[in-house]
């Protein structure tokens, strides 16, 4: 574990334009963070240009707005790609932003082999707890698994799919819950990649997953164990024989809807302990939430704060000096056991409905998150479950009234950026990458190439997601 490498302390950030977003990660890289995170718009998320009539309201406010690849160019401004790792946030139109990073990569003059990072391409979740989806699940299975393929040749250090908990569990699902629907989604992607004839020894290295850290310690610490064994199990079941194929590596984040907008300042003892049992549980990437993100993006005084937490438990507290602290305690094993066994039960369940792709279609998954996800809420409101701040130890006043807002002038920003790209690209060689794209995503080749074709050309990602919209549908 830690005793000769940390975990990579990362802080999850991107907002407004590519140029607001370079600075932060500047100002991030300066205090100490070891990789970069990238949070991204919802239009971004979704397939549409900031100039789309459905981008209204919502360009840069939840992440970075990126429209083609000279947003991706100013975005990673004076940062060479090949010296840090970089996890993007992205899923329906992962294999867009990808190959954006990869031809960037490019015209820095990187080895693409060589350059590393995770792209979180997990669109099973979405359709089960999070909403950014695109198109049909039996195609966006085809993109993912496209890009499982062409990674393994051509960007062998890349993770092509961070198989994500993360959102299963903010969407209100329990720890139990969140361990087996993300290792079910993980099998499903296991067989998706062996029906296309993909080496289970080579492919299952690349992947890794995300999961949440809530506020039961103990629980939390139990589900990372737990979650390790099952994944050795399930790899080897289907095939795997190299332990570095059985190996299940995860970044954490901490609960972002375990925050409360009430007494803001609780939030740091709040992340302070799911960090730590994060840490307890063996986590090789980690981020910690800023305090305001219940009431704004974080402001940088809280980013700063939430990554010295990290520091502090890295360097100060003692519990990097053995591998698996908690291992041999009578309640931990206990408790592992527990939280497998119930894991297990779903994950059972899920097999006999034919995998996860059918408990999403016939909205099994669905309605099991949103049956904890109300058992939660009503134990809040009837205070058998105590809400520091919310439901006992109330105060008239909050105490944070410096928030962080983005204004809506960034749409026009963005949109002027896109009419000069338009006026200055050559626009044959964009018509003629996209309809190679169209012709390709009819038959059965490999997409990944042709995306990387529009990229460098200077399509915009609206485009490229036009394109395939118009082969696949929308779901």
């Amino acid at each position: 574990m830690y005793r000769g490498w940390l975990w990579t302390m990362r802080q999850y950030a991107g907002f407004s334009t590519a140029e607001e977003s370079n600075k932060r990660y500047h100002y991030l890289l300066k205090q100490g963070t070891m990789g970069l995170s990238v949070a991204f718009d919802l239009p971004t998320q979704i397939g549409y240009d900031s100039d789309h009539d459905m981008a209204e309201g919502e360009v840069g406010k939840v992440g970075v707005a990126i429209d083609s690849l000279k947003d991706i160019e100013i975005l990673f401004d004076g940062i060479e790609l090949q010296k840090i790792t970089t996890s993007m946030t992205i899923n329906a139109t992962a294999s867009i932003l990808l190959a954006m990073y990869i031809a960037l990569a490019k015209k820095q003059g990187a080895d693409i082999k060589q350059i590393s990072g995770t792209i979180q391409n997990d669109i099973l979740k979405e359709y089960a707890a999070r909403g950014t989806y695109i198109y049909p699940p039996k195609p966006s299975m085809r993109i993912i698994t496209d890009i499982f393929e062409y990674c393994s040749k051509e960007v062998p250090k890349w993770n092509t799919i961070s198989i994500s908990g993360y959102h299963i569990r903010e969407a209100g699902s329990t720890a139990v819950q969140e361990l087996a629907f993300t290792l079910a989604n993980g099998k499903a992607y296991l067989n998706a990649a062996l029906e296309k004839g993909l080496d289970i020894n080579v492919f299952a290295k690349r992947l890794s997953f995300f999961f949440n850290c809530h506020n039961n310690f103990f629980e939390e610490i139990a589900k990372f164990r737990a979650a390790r064994r099952m994944w050795a199990k399930i790899t080897k079941e289907l095939g795997a024989t190299d332990e570095k194929a059985q190996m299940l590596r995860f970044h954490t984040q901490t609960g972002g809807s375990t925050l409360t907008a009430q007494q803001p300042l609780n939030n740091v003892i709040r992340v302070t302990n799911q960090a730590l049992a994060a840490v307890l549980g063996g986590t090789q990437s980690l981020h910690t939430n800023g305090y305001d993100e219940a009431l704004s993006l974080p402001t940088e005084a809280a980013a700063k704060i939430a990554l010295r937490t990290q520091q502090v438990i890295a360097f100060e507290s003692g519990v990097t000096d053995t591998v698996d602290p908690l291992a041999g305690s009578y309640f931990v094993e206990t408790l592992t056991d527990e939280v497998e066994a119930a894991a297990q039960l779903y994950i059972d369940k899920i097999d006999a409905m034919g995998g996860s792709v059918n408990a999403i279609e016939n909205e099994y998954i669905q309605n099991e998150i949103a049956d904890a996800a109300y058992r939660y809420q009503v134990e809040v409101e009837e205070a058998t479950r105590v809400i520091v701040g919310v439901n006992k130890f109330t105060q008239e006043q909050e105490g944070i009234t410096e928030v962080f807002t983005i204004d809506e002038s960034i749409r026009t920003i963005q949109t002027e950026k896109i009419n000069k790209l338009k006026a200055e690209r050559d626009n044959i060689a964009v018509e003629k990458a996209l309809k190679n794209l169209r012709e390709a995503a009819k038959g059965s080749e490999n997409l990944m190439p042709y995306i990387l074709t529009a990229v460098e050309a200077y399509s915009t990602l609206g485009e490229i997601a036009d394109t395939l919209r118009n082969v696949f549908g929308e779901y």
